[in-house]
């Protein structure tokens, strides 16, 4: 019952409106309560009282009125009121959780999306969170509700003959038998449902964002194959949920289907005998309704509750995932930066039982200087960046940034100080405004628009339909590579950090916009620490220092020239890409004075 305990926590805040809606609830079930009594009193004091006609219709008439003005005036309000608040409250706890949802997927390290489709993550968010508001409608509402009703009917029939009574309620039995029987397997069942269902969307939204993959390699008949195999396995889970709940209505529906038998023998025997009146007879057939009704609902409810209590499970296995990376009591709240960054005996490894990635990693970085970090792919460039703004922390040694370790100081004002600019920047779908405004949420038109300038995008974002008000799409689809990296770059002048990474930001570029992308990367690399990850060498030989990683390991670092000289691998990579020209040429970044 953890999860439970753990859900009520959201409760809590809307118990007043949960008490009132259910005070309204009582007096919506208990006015149907009352009819089995007029039916009773109609057929005893009218039909067979003996009085004369005109007597009875009278009589007739104003019951018969009361019970409409009853059933008009106060029933339809309250079922109004009791649902629209039903709905409210459950609502708005939903909200909460899903609230708390998305601030612990901001903060879960990017070790764990690494590890899982985002499919499964967007599952819980949704279809379990939506699964869970069974048990605030039916858990705490309708199921005391029902009990209310249940015991309001059995007190009122008690009152009217309490042999009948038990005779009524003598299978009660039967039901806590079903329950325990068919129920123990539910919850297990309904997980493997959900999860199922999970792995499914998770498959769906990876696949949907290959399209383009999936056309260009002709393998539409192969994924076809794919997705019919996880969606056969989630039919499977499915129907073996849907045959243990068939099975169970059936018993519980077959037990409340005895019951009127069984009221209709006695009570008849009982009227023949001269012990009942027919007026209770008919009574107590109206009260068996009424309670076998919420008892069905009850029993019902449980299977409800039990895939609610499922999907309480699995939101909080998803919010039980801790963080790797996390701020430390006493955390510093850096406000501005130097910008000088060093590399102490740093070792780095993405998961306990693996091979560490970077080896004894020693650098040093002075502000405001150009770094290059280049080498074989995989060799550990990526790696070495990433551990700067603490998407990882270290697995041994240390990173400082101005003399202070990077664990030192909160995420978020490390993490301002820091820009990226990379191969395949993310934009979100929206306006061109909005993306560039992530930089500085609370920045000026004017230093929006200075800031796209100054990363020659203003122009063709000028020449757009909309202009700064223009959709981009999902990821930018509707905009070229050129376009989008100068949107990123323009988002990194508004933000204005201290250091600035730049991650293969202009390998996939064809020359102009190369040019254009370059020309603005300049303007942004002055005056502060740049680290540059590149394969294409000729864009880096003025770098102030240049860094040589293989096998996680910096196995040389110097200047252009010192590098050439000392024939080691750079000189190697440098003359394979055949750009051994004389060292005053002038390709690309050469011109760039960092």
């Amino acid at each position: 019952m953890g999860s439970v305990r753990r859900y009520l926590q959201f409760v809590k805040p809307y118990r007043k409106q949960i008490i009132g809606t259910m005070g309204i609830g009582i007096i919506k079930f208990g006015i149907p309560l009352l009819l089995p009594l007029m039916l009773k009193y109609v057929v005893d004091h009218v039909l067979l009282s003996g009085m004369v006609r005109q007597e009875q219709i009278r009589q007739l008439w104003w019951i018969t009125v009361g019970a409409v003005l009853l059933f008009t005036v106060v029933r339809i309000p309250a079922e109004y009121y009791r649902q629209y608040f039903a709905q409210w409250t459950a609502n708005r706890i939903l909200f909460d959780v899903r609230n708390q949802m998305y601030d612990h997927i901001q903060r879960l390290s990017l070790r764990y999306y690494n590890n899982q489709k985002v499919g499964q993550v967007i599952s819980r968010v949704i279809n379990d969170v939506e699964q869970t508001k069974e048990f605030v409608i039916t858990g705490i509402m309708n199921v005391w509700l029902d009990f209310a009703t249940l015991f309001i009917a059995v007190g009122m029939m008690l009152w009217i003959d309490p042999w009948m009574t038990l005779i009524s309620l003598s299978i009660f039995p039967l039901y806590g038998f079903s329950v325990k029987y068919f129920y123990q397997n539910l919850r297990k069942y309904t997980r493997e449902r959900s999860q199922a269902l999970s792995e499914l969307q998770g498959h769906l939204h990876e696949r949907i964002q290959g399209i383009p993959v999936i056309r260009a390699f002709h393998l539409e008949e192969h994924e076809q194959v794919q997705f019919q195999k996880r969606n056969r396995h989630f039919l499977n889970k499915a129907l073996t949920h849907t045959r243990w709940t068939a099975k169970t209505f059936a018993s519980v529906n077959t037990i409340t289907d005895l019951a009127p038998i069984i009221v209709i023998a006695v009570s008849a025997y009982q009227v023949i005998q001269g012990e009942l009146t027919l007026g209770a007879m008919t009574a107590f057939y109206g009260y068996l309704g009424l309670i076998y009704s919420p008892v069905r609902r009850l029993v019902n409810s449980s299977t409800t509750l039990t895939q609610a209590h499922a999907s309480m499970d699995r939101v909080f296995e998803f919010l039980d995932e801790s963080y790797d990376i996390v701020d430390r009591p006493d955390a510093y709240v850096v406000k501005e930066i130097q910008g000088k960054i060093d590399f102490d005996g740093v070792e780095f490894s993405y998961g306990e039982e693996r091979e560490p990635v970077l080896k004894n990693i020693d650098l040093e970085m002075e502000a405001g200087q150009m770094i290059a970090l280049v080498g074989p792919s995989g060799g550990g460039k990526s790696s070495v960046v990433s551990l700067i703004p603490r998407f990882f922390d270290v697995t041994k040694g240390s990173i400082k940034v101005d003399g202070r370790d990077v664990r030192d100081y909160t995420q978020e004002s490390l993490r301002k100080q820091i820009g990226f600019v990379l191969q395949d920047n993310f934009l979100f779908s929206g306006t061109i405004e909005e993306n560039i405004r992530m930089g500085k949420i609370e920045a000026s038109e004017d230093e929006m628009i200075e800031a796209a300038k100054a990363a020659n995008a203003h122009d063709f974002i000028m020449q757009l339909p909309q202009g700064y008000q223009t959709e981009i799409g999902e990821r930018g689809v509707k905009l070229s590579g050129g376009q989008k990296q100068r949107l990123a770059i323009a988002r990194v002048f508004l933000k204005d950090p201290r250091i600035i990474i730049l991650d293969e930001a202009t390998s996939a570029l064809d020359l102009q916009s190369e040019a254009l992308v370059q020309e603005s990367l300049e303007r942004l690399a002055k005056n502060r620490t740049t680290i540059v990850v590149a394969h294409r060498l000729s864009t880096i030989t003025h770098a102030d220092q240049i860094v040589v990683i293989d096998q996680g390991k910096v196995v040389e670092k110097g200047t252009h020239e010192q590098l050439l000289l000392h024939e080691g691998l750079y000189s190697e990579l440098f003359h394979v890409q055949n750009l051994d020209a004389p060292l005053d040429s002038k390709t690309n970044f050469d011109s760039m004075k960092f």
